[in-house]
């Protein structure tokens, strides 16, 4: 039986936006610039040669690895190439499509819903604010702030789980009502598409659940309490490899 997918645990009151003091600005470029020296290839990491492809590929990638996403659609795309043939998928057909992604029948409903939105209203084409995206059944503003600025170039803060447990332990998450907000108050806008990826490399390669304090470039700027002091026992002979994990994407 396919189990349900876990339901988004419930956000804090929000709290007004305040600026931010001097410090902490300085405190926050400094771990930019490191994050992406560290990080030399940041950037989108699902692939896709469209706004449309990568609206798709987002949807696919909730509670999914990227890696496994890319498999899929490197066929999906080729089958499914415009709005009405998701929306006029058969039964049962799209869903054994992206089957692999986990999670496939509320995927697909997903899909046929936000390609619907995108004939009714759009014409098929998809809309490059997040007004008009987030109007879009099953897209919300981390779906659409990824395709506005990985498809559009338009400045967004995108935040998933690894930017949420990043912002929160380097204590950069409380200058807005959400950590969202937060970022988009620190950072210039025109960082806001970078600190979103290094946020989100830096989460999967380095600040994991459990983090990989030991070879932090940042650790220095991170005053979080429950710093790890050894590497797991499996990782520690493979220490260049890991603060080289950039996985061969061409540098920006």
């Amino acid at each position: 039986m396919v189990q349900p997918m876990p339901a988004r645990p419930k956000r804090p009151k929000p709290r007004a936006t305040v600026r931010p003091d001097p410090a902490l600005r300085s405190r926050a470029r400094k771990i930019l610039a490191r994050l992406a020296k560290a990080n030399p290839d940041w950037g989108p990491t699902l692939d896709f040669s469209s706004p449309f492809e990568l609206l798709v590929a987002t949807i696919l990638a909730a509670q999914a690895q990227d890696a496994r996403i890319n498999e899929v659609t490197r066929i999906l795309f080729t089958k499914y190439r415009t709005p009405a043939d998701y929306a006029e998928a058969p039964k049962g057909v799209l869903e054994r499509d992206i089957k692999a992604t986990g999670f496939f029948n509320l995927k697909a409903k997903r899909l046929r819903a936000m390609a619907r939105g995108l004939l009714d209203e759009f014409r098929g084409e998809v809309p490059s604010d997040m007004d008009g995206l987030t109007r879009l059944d099953g897209v919300g503003r981390k779906t659409a702030s990824i395709v506005l600025g990985a498809a559009f170039g338009v400045p967004a803060v995108a935040v998933d789980r690894h930017v949420e447990r990043v912002a929160e332990r380097l204590r950069v998450h409380r200058a807005g009502p959400d950590i969202e907000a937060s970022l988009r108050a620190i950072y210039p806008k025109k960082d806001w598409i970078k600190v979103t990826w290094c946020f989100v490399l830096h989460g999967r390669r380095i600040c994991r659940p459990t983090p990989l304090c030991p070879i932090c470039p940042i650790i220095d700027l991170c005053p979080y309490p429950k710093k790890t002091k050894m590497l797991p026992a499996a990782l520690r002979s493979n220490q260049q490899e890991l603060r080289g994990s950039a996985g061969g994407r061409r540098p920006r």
